[in-house]
């Protein structure tokens, strides 16, 4: 079994241990095969039937947490995922949220978990066509008897955060995918669930309307403290909004780790190749590239920075703000330079590995 768990003071919200889904009748036999290297995930299907969904999967989410998986089509992630509110019952394995085993709940414990504990967000949002755009992101509270005027209040709420508080009693057609998709945020967000499952949202969206659902994405949820478990095929859209990275193939998780682990410390060829093409813009921050103030050279461009940045800042939203004011960067924390980037810093850091 892999074992993957995050630094240490790691809260799991989301823990995984051992999950196995086989579909097929002879999913025990399966599993031995290929615990004991006798049998592929190919040779179970060719031999018995049986396709294996997702093989011997152990992950920790930690509270507050966004974790994404990311794989290529039939590697498993959206089967993994509807596992964790049990979608999916797994052949084998344990699933525990907030510690509690959902593998062993009743239907009507199964039920509030759902309806309290966890917001769910499609690729295909489904939104009810007759229904306003209010009453689809109040869809939830309905069905849990919240009065209507109760519901609508916490509905707009959600609608004002993700800028759709106008759009309320339009109806979905009225409006475009983009916007579709930011309802969809809004409906998992309105019950005010402690963990949000994100199956591919904004795979289907054009690359401009993509990249702000990200941004609006990554400032919700942290502003929220959300636990987030997000999917997606795309490297680059793991790497800007994950804290940690699962990479999955043949219905395995192959590696985890920080966007930089992955990025430097690939764990196998598998790996190596999917991060041949990433932008290191992405996942190096400031604290990364920075030079420290101990040569005159240094504080000479330390005098010269109109820009300031925090360690932590990464290197995409950095360079969108250099492009306004061009020149060495301060970095600063509590109101303290520590370092200093200058322009070579930025092209030897950008160059392709």
């Amino acid at each position: 079994m892999q074992q993957q768990n995050a630094a240490s003071g790691h809260d799991p919200m989301i823990e995984c241990k051992g999950v196995w889904k086989v579909f097929g009748r002879k999913a025990d036999e399966v599993i031995e095969g290929i615990r004991d290297g006798r049998m592929t995930k190919a040779e179970a299907l060719s031999r018995f039937g049986c396709s294996v969904g997702v093989a011997d999967a152990t992950l920790s989410v930690a509270r507050g947490e966004i974790f994404c998986i990311m794989g290529l089509s039939g590697s498993g992630k959206s089967t993994l995922l509807r596992h964790i509110n049990r979608l999916i019952e797994p052949t084998r394995g344990e699933i525990s949220i907030a510690g509690q085993r959902i593998d062993q709940m009743s239907a009507a414990e199964l039920r509030y978990l759902r309806n309290h504990m966890i917001g769910m967000v499609f690729q295909h949002v489904a939104l009810l066509p007759h229904r306003t755009v209010v009453d689809n992101t109040a869809f939830g509270l309905e069905a849990r008897g919240i009065a209507r005027s109760e519901r609508r209040r916490l509905a707009m709420e959600k609608l004002e955060l993700v800028g759709l508080g106008h759009w309320a009693d339009h109806l979905p057609r009225e409006l475009s995918g983009g916007m579709q998709q930011r309802v969809g945020l809004a409906r998992a967000l309105t019950s005010d669930p402690a963990i949000l499952l994100l199956d591919e949202p904004f795979s289907a969206l054009d690359p401009v309307i993509r990249r702000d659902l990200q941004d609006q994405f990554l400032s919700i949820t942290r502003s929220m403290q959300k636990t987030a478990v997000f999917i997606t095929h795309d490297l680059e859209e793991a790497m800007k909004l994950g804290n940690r990275v699962a990479i999955m193939r043949d219905a395995r998780i192959v590696q985890v780790g920080r966007p930089e682990e992955i990025l430097f410390s690939p764990a196998d060829d598998y790996v190596r190749d999917f991060v041949r093409g990433i932008s290191r813009q992405l996942v190096l921050r400031a604290q990364d590239i920075m030079r420290p103030l101990d040569t005159p050279t240094a504080q000479a461009e330390l005098a010269g920075a109109k820009v300031t940045a925090h360690p932590g800042e990464r290197l995409d939203a950095l360079i969108a703000r250099l492009a306004n004011a061009p020149g060495s960067v301060a970095v600063r924390q509590d109101d303290c330079d520590v370092g200093v980037i200058g322009i070579s810093d930025f092209l030897r850091a950008i160059q392709p590995m």
